[in-house]
Parts: C-alpha cells; structure tokens; sequence
C-alpha cells in the first residue's frame, strides 16, 4: 500500500513539474557576425551578437551541437543582451534550476577582455524584475556548465541574457561564449 501511495505521489509530481524548454537554447544556426540567432530578440541598443564560430577569429567548438552565441561589451559604455518569450510563464514563489555553458575566447577580434553574465527575469519583453544569475568573471577558455537556482519573486515571463562588466562598468571590449541551456525545472527537495 505504501508504495503504490509513493508511485501516485512520485506520478504527480512528474505532472507538476512540466520543464519550460526556450527555443534555440544551444543558438544554432549559420555561423555569421552581427546576427541575433533564431527564437531570441535583441534588448539592449546596440545588440548585434554574432553566432560562432567562424566570424572575429573565434573557432572553438560549441559545448553543444554546431554553433554558440558570442556577446560583447565595447569601450564606448555598450553591451549587448539577447532574451526570449517563455513558452510557460515561471510561477511566484517558486523554486527553478537550469544549468548554462560559459567561456570566453581570448581572439574576438579585440574584444578580449574577460566579462561575466548576467540572467534576468522579467514580465515583459526586454525587462529586468529579478536577478537570476551573476557569474564570477569568465576568464576560461573551455567550456564549463553552470547552475542557475532562484526563487521566482514575480510571475516571470521573459529570460534576458547580457554580457556585463565588473562593478557594472561597460567600458571594455570583452567577451563572453553561451552555449547549451538547459529547460527550466521546478527545483525537487526530498
């Protein structure tokens, strides 16, 4: 009896915990300089990401699939931020994971200076409600997995991804490499 109580259990928890997949999570498409890849929309002025490798003397292999995105800031104070529509809006006050893949070319035509990454989540299209993730500065050059887990404040419905400086100065050229995310799950405490 037990256990047939613990498979019911078991069961509708697989039912409430629905993974939230983005589209194009792994940025594929043809490599090519200043182009926002399929499925995501540019949100900071100046945005013109550049899918990798290929273009800008960037050639390491993706973490995941053919291609990744390459995100920049520049000297003149601007930064580019990629987001996309969730297909399931991310309920309040609940628990979420996800993991990335992070790194950083040392050959981006210039633009090599170290950056971290910034993810946002937000209401409405482009906006920052809450600070999901802050990396540490992202000097490696191959690829590592990181684990994003928050508490949603607010109903979130939009991911916003940027390339950010230490202490929020923008006045770098520098880089960062995003590749392989993974879909959105309800966080399982047992």
């Amino acid at each position: 009896m037990n256990a047939l109580l613990l498979m019911i259990l078991l069961q509708f928890a697989n039912l409430q915990n629905n993974p939230v997949y983005l589209d194009n999570a792994s940025f594929e498409g043809t490599p090519q300089d200043a182009t926002v890849p399929v499925g995501w929309f540019p949100c900071a002025e100046g945005t013109t990401p550049d899918i990798l490798p290929g273009v800008w003397g960037v050639y390491q292999e993706a973490s995941e699939g053919e291609t990744f995105v390459g995100l920049i800031t520049r000297e003149d104070g601007s930064f580019e931020s990629i987001g996309q529509r969730l297909k399931t809006a991310l309920k309040v006050d609940t628990c979420y994971h996800f993991t990335i893949d992070l790194a950083h070319s040392d050959t981006y035509a210039g633009y090599n200076g170290a950056l971290k990454i910034r993810i946002w989540g937000g209401t409405t299209k482009c906006q920052k409600n809450q600070l999901l993730l802050e990396s540490k500065l992202i000097e490696h050059t191959d690829w590592e997995t990181y684990k994003v887990e928050f508490k949603s404040k607010n109903t979130i419905n939009y991911i916003l991804i940027e390339a950010f400086y230490k202490d929020g100065r923008f006045s770098h050229q520098g880089n960062i490499l995003i590749d392989n995310i993974s879909a959105i799950r309800k966080c399982v405490r047992v």
